[in-house]
Parts: C-alpha cells; structure tokens; sequence
C-alpha cells in the first residue's frame, strides 16, 4: 500500500536527515512517483485522507503535495482531484530487473571520463609534490607573520567597495608595478606593468596560456622528465603532451621532435624540474630559434629562480628573446609561503587585451586587499629582506646535505641540480631501481621521491629527488646520514 511505502520513507528520512516532516513526506511522495509506486496518471489519495493515514496535520500535507504540483510531479483537476503528471519519469522503476547486455558498459553515476580518470590518476600531488626528505614539518617559522598580519588589517580598515569586486585589469596596479620592478631588475625581464596579470600562481598561468593560445589536440612540448603541474595544466586542457628528453643544458629537441610540430614549448631553464638543470645559454638561444621555426610559443616557468647558492644569477629566458613569443611566469609561493595563492604571468604586448579579458572572464580574478597588502610588502623593502634570510638558511640546509651525501658519491651515482632551488637530485645507476630504493628509505621516517616517477616517455633516468626547503637544518644533520646509509646499500637491499 501507498501509505505503508510512505511511511516506511518517512521513518528512513527522519532517522537520517532529521528533515521537518512536510519535506519527509515530499521526499517520500517522489520517490514514489520515480520508482513507479505511482504511476503516470495515477489519483492521489486526497490530503484529508493521507492525512489521516499518515497521522500527520493537513496542513503539513498540503505543504509537500504544493510543492510536489509547482516542480510539475502532480497537477491538479478542478472537481477531480490530483494526479501524477504524464510526464514524471520512472528513473529507478524495473532497473534492477534488466540485466545489462553481455559486455556492454556499466553506466554508473560515478564513472568519471577519459580525461578526469586520468587526471585523478596520472602524477598525483601526493605521490609527486617535491616535498621530500622531512618529516612533515612545514618550515615557514622565518615569514614575518605578525608584520603581514598588521599590513593586511591595514588594507581591510582602508579598503573601498571596489576592492570587494572582480578586477578586469590584470590585478592591483601597485603590485603589478612592484613585479615589473622586481622582474626588470632581478631577471633581466623586459616589461612594463600593463604586461603583468596576477594568477593564483603557476597552475592558473599554465591553464590560462593553454586556452588561449592552443586548441585542443595541438601539441606541447613538455621536459622530460616533466614537472607533473604542467602535465595536469596540458592534460586538463586537452592538448596532446610531446615529451622532449633534458640533458646537463637543459630541454633538447632533436631532429624526431622536430617531426611534431608544437603550438606551445614549456620549459623550466631556470632550474630544471626535477633533474635540477640549468639551460645554457648556446641552448636558450637554440630553443628559442626552434619555437621561431615552427611558430610556437614559449612558457618560461621560472622555478626556483630566487634561490642561486653557485656562480652569478642566470639571466631569463624572455631578456633573450626578440621576436616576443616568450610567456614569462612565477610565484610567491616560494618566498612567502604557498598558500597565499598569488602569481604573475607575463604576456607578450599584443597578447594583453585578450588575455586580461579572458582571465577576467574564465576565473573572475579577486583578491584586492589581499595583493594591496603584498605590493606594500615589496615596496618596504621586507620582500627582500625575506628573499635575503630564506637563502641564507636554505643556504646552510643545502651545504648540510651535501655533506651527508659525500660519502655516497661515485662516478656512477653524482649529485645534480645543487646550484640553485630549493631540491637536488642525487642521481643513480640505470640498473637501480629508484621506486624500491625510495620505499626503502621511506621504511626509515623519510620522504624522497623516485626521479623515474616524473618521466614521460623515458627509461634511462633514475634517481632520487631530495628536498632541503621543508625541513629544519637540525632535522637535515639528524637524518643525512640515515638517507646516506640507505643508498650505500644499493646493491646490497635487505
């Protein structure tokens, strides 16, 4: 009977959502109707008599079934009473009763597509994420928190209506101008500030060059091995990644690449992620000769350019280039810490309108008091001053490292990347195998990561990617040697 599945509903409801009765009896008169209780053209007991049977009010039953009529599951005949509307599909009636065809898909509501299968499995954050080598202690004790605090109560007590708003204009202009200062100055980048647009850092930058200025199934050339926020970024947007093998100098596309012609080139030259390679300057002018040829574009991902511990700082990508196809990008999250989600790209002159536009449009850019806070931040000088105290530490973290890591030093197994960044990569024999080795160390309270997790198309790099950012100086003294004593068993596992 109606009146036994309503109930039955109702008691399920109240017990599980403590839903007000008037909205137990709507849920429960739905279901009936989807699961095929009651049918299309069906009568409706009258509200007295449900009423009565349900020992509910009137009132509370003529609150569902009013409802029930306005969303058009019930309509209503003067001098005949209520039905169930002709049109109300039976979503649940008989499913179980119809078996699927023999190898046909099983439609279930959680299938995720192609894309998001594998963007939910390919180079997961966790698995990947440089942050290795510490135990889980996130170093931002050097940030000048109560100073930032103090400067961001400053711009909300200050702030005026339109600060609440979207911004169409790339970002607050202070901040835009203090980047370009700093972008001129620092890393010899040629711009003015109507060239800068503030991002939520890298990943939007990515997202936002991808849309504009492919389409999807053009091609990108990506390092190999790759920085696994650029794989996602080209993924999500569907163009088709071509990995292109990094040596000692950096990305190195030879005569096979070449037979896939790329719209964008992304690139790390600064300090390659993960291997930790600098592109030299014979190849930065090679590059940027190549992305003339075929017309591309070039995303120049300024990774860990902050953090130079060797030789003079190395000039950008984009200082060279002439023919202004360079897309230049970077974030604070490096110096300040990285949940402030603030970043810049830098667009040709004759990309500016549109990409100010677009970006206005597909993401509706915020965050006015909070990049007023940060242009001040700059322009008193405490960027620098905490630019100057974060590498002076991870000065000190780096040096300690790499003395734990001497006694396991060979010609076969040799240290890259330690110039510059805030990792290195220690790298190792192709026979090793670096996802072993890694759960190895793993077993002893550390966290490294295999460098072969991170390659695209390659089987000759093997490794281990090693961090010194997140983990305090006594914690790296402490644990270098056990890390050392690990890899001296290569050869020699348990």
């Amino acid at each position: 009977m109606l009146s036994e599945f309503l109930l039955t509903e109702m008691t399920r409801l109240g017990a599980q959502d403590a839903l007000p009765l008037h909205r137990q009896l709507y849920e429960a008169l739905r279901r009936a109707m989807l699961d095929g209780k009651l049918g299309a053209g069906e009568r409706l007991p009258s509200s007295r008599d449900l009423a009565q049977d349900l020992n509910l009010s009137r009132n509370t039953v003529v609150a569902a079934i009013n409802q029930l009529s306005v969303e058009g599951y019930l309509e209503s005949r003067v001098g005949s009473g209520t039905y169930v509307n002709d049109n109300v599909p039976r979503v649940n009636a008989g499913a179980a009763a119809r078996p699927h065809a023999r190898g046909a898909p099983n439609p279930a509501p959680g299938r995720l597509s192609a894309r998001g299968q594998a963007l939910a499995t390919t180079f997961c954050a966790t698995q990947l994420e440089v942050q290795p080598f510490t135990p889980g202690i996130a170093d931002f004790s050097a940030f000048p928190l109560t100073l930032w605090q103090r400067l961001q109560n400053k711009h909300w007590r200050m702030t005026y209506p339109d600060m609440l708003d979207y911004n169409d204009s790339g970002g607050y202009a202070p901040l835009r101008r203090a980047i370009a200062d700093y972008l001129r100055v620092f890393r010899s980048v040629q711009l003015d500030a109507d060239q800068v647009i503030v991002t939520t850092g890298t990943q939007q930058s990515l997202e936002l060059c991808a849309r504009l200025l492919a389409d999807h199934g053009d091609t990108v050339w990506v390092e190999d091995p790759a920085y696994w926020g650029a794989a996602k970024a080209f993924m999500a947007t569907g163009l088709a990644i071509h990995p292109v093998p990094v040596d000692d100098e950096g990305i190195h596309p030879g005569p096979a690449d070449n037979t896939h012609p790329p719209k964008l080139i992304y690139l790390t030259p600064s300090h390659q992620y993960p291997t930790g390679a600098v592109m030299s300057l014979a190849r930065r002018h090679q590059l940027l000769s190549t992305a003339r040829a075929h017309g591309a574009w070039v995303l120049e991902d300024d990774y860990d350019s902050e953090y130079r511990f060797s030789g003079p700082p190395i000039s950008s990508l984009e200082g060279l280039d002439v023919d202004g196809r360079v897309l230049y990008m970077g974030t604070f999250s490096k110096v300040l810490y990285p949940g402030i989600k603030l970043g810049y790209l830098i667009v040709p002159k004759v990309l500016v309108a549109a990409f100010k536009q677009a970006h206005y449009d597909l993401n509706r850019p915020g965050q006015m008091p909070l990049q007023a806070a940060l242009a001040e931040f700059i322009e008193m000088g405490h960027f620098s001053s905490a630019l100057r105290r974060a590498r002076q530490s991870y000065g000190e973290r780096r040096a300690a490292l790499l003395e734990a890591l001497k006694p396991v030093l060979t010609q076969d197994t040799y240290i890259s990347g330690a110039e510059q960044g805030l990792h290195l990569c220690l790298r190792l024999p192709p026979q090793v195998d670096d996802q072993a080795l890694a759960q190895r160390i793993a077993q002893q309270g550390l966290t490294v990561r295999p460098l072969s997790a991170y390659c695209l198309a390659r089987h000759d790099l093997k490794g281990l990617v090693i961090g010194y950012g997140y983990a305090p100086l006594s914690e790296i003294q402490r644990c270098g040697p056990v890390l050392a004593a690990a890899v001296r068993q290569i050869g020699h596992p348990r």
